[in-house]
């Protein structure tokens, strides 16, 4: 099963919207026997078990020839969690048993009832009728008044999700960089590093997280949080400074600015159109022109991958618990082990040997370094331009409790009841 899942990994998944190959990637798998498998890198690789514990293991025997629709209809939906798959209905729920047979012991709950209910405000209405126990992703001017309602519990925790905007700093000529005439911008003004300067210094990072977020998020200085193994505490959040951008501008040839297209998807992330929106107008008042176009996340990450945005809003949760994650998947010049995500095209041949060395290096504190090292050279470069970190909320009905999760799942056996 081992085997197989990591041979579906590295052939592709269809239509899947980022690939775990990164994970896989320069890695010889051999079953010696039932109990034992042996994994062969070309180097020394101290992620080998973060590695291997970022994706699911599937069944070869009812995976094998199995399409995502199978796995949807759960044709081929096995498992051996605490919960079984029982039903599923598209657009309005998922069933599941508690699996008796779970090596982890009983399960907290006989049953339980997934219901994707996406707007906001009926999510809401449905906890607070008590047709739902619990929502998450609760909406963010919800908050305060549900932390006054003596019938409703609010959980929160700061989420290892950064939202970032990709500039295109790779082609010449950018498909939505304009000059203000409206003609091609060429060269594309993003490849200039001070032009990428510019943008982030005229983004008001406390603001977004104030009245946009409305508190739930936090200002973010580099790609990972505080508290994650390669976080470089010299790093500090891009000070607000909109007439430095202007003057920035002005001495590398744009003291009229230049129009740009800002792409993002409308229900991914917490507010993704709004903080879009507001960072559009934030860089308008520094000559960049800008217009939006926000996407439904079914096809924004299809197009993203497509290479057919110049200035993209993106996001990352590291899955390994470390700065490496984020750093190989989207910042790496894209290559057949690195950039899977990298949908600007962004390349640093520095941070490329910083964090390739990182990643043989088995002495803790020393990758560490490099690690900060490598975010220093990818924030400093304004390679990709970091604005928030997401803050992760769950509703519950009085009585029941949930300990937030910084990855943003929201897991049944997470619930419990207050004694």
């Amino acid at each position: 099963d081992v085997v197989f899942t990591i041979a579906r990994v590295e052939a592709g998944v269809p239509n899947s919207p980022s690939s775990f190959a990164t994970f896989t990637s320069g890695k010889t798998v051999v079953r010696v026997d039932d109990y034992t498998l042996r994994v062969t890198t070309k180097n020394p690789y101290p992620l080998m078990p973060n590695d291997l514990a970022t994706f699911a293991i599937v069944s070869k025997k009812h995976g094998e020839g199995a399409t995502t629709k199978d796995y949807n209809s759960g044709k081929a939906t096995v498992g051996t969690g605490p919960y079984t798959f029982k039903e599923w209905r598209s657009a309005d729920h998922v069933v599941l048993e508690g699996n008796k047979e779970y090596w982890g012991g009983k399960p907290k709950w006989d049953k339980v009832v997934y219901k994707p209910i996406k707007a906001g405000p009926s999510r809401i209405a449905a906890l607070l009728t008590g047709d739902v126990d619990m929502i998450d992703k609760v909406p963010t001017t919800d908050i305060a008044a549900l932390r006054k309602n003596p019938k409703v519990a609010v959980s929160q925790v700061s989420s290892n999700r950064v939202i970032f905007f990709s500039p295109d700093s790779n082609r010449h000529i950018s498909p939505h960089v304009k000059n203000n005439d409206g003609t091609p911008a060429f060269p594309n003004p993003l490849r200039k590093w001070e032009v990428r300067k510019a943008i982030s210094m005229a983004i008001n990072r406390q603001a977004i997280v104030d009245r946009v977020m409305e508190g739930a998020a936090i200002p973010a200085s580099q790609l990972l949080p505080g508290g994650f193994f390669g976080f470089n505490p010299d790093l500090k959040v891009e000070p607000y400074d909109p007439e430095g951008a202007k003057k920035l501008l002005a001495k590398v040839g744009y003291p009229d600015g230049f129009r740009l297209t800002v792409h993002s998807p409308n229900d991914r992330y917490v507010n993704d159109a709004k903080v879009t929106e507001a960072i559009a107008q934030m860089l308008t008042r520094v000559g960049i022109k800008c217009e939006v176009r926000t996407l439904s996340k079914s096809v924004y990450f299809s197009r993203g991958t497509k290479l057919e945005y110049s200035f993209g809003m993106f996001s990352n949760g590291s899955d390994t618990g470390e700065s490496s994650a984020p750093l190989r998947s989207i910042v790496h010049t894209r290559t057949e082990s690195f950039g899977r995500s990298n949908r600007a095209r962004y390349s640093n041949v520095i941070f490329d040997a910083k964090l390739e060395e990182a990643l043989v290096t088995v002495d803790d504190a020393k990758r560490e370094q490099l690690l900060q090292e490598a975010m220093g050279v990818v924030i400093n470069d304004y390679g990709q331009i970091p604005t928030h970190y997401q803050v992760n909320t769950w509703a519950l009905r009085k009585g029941l409790t949930y300990l937030g999760r910084t990855d943003e799942n929201t897991l049944a056996n997470g619930v419990s009841k207050v004694k």
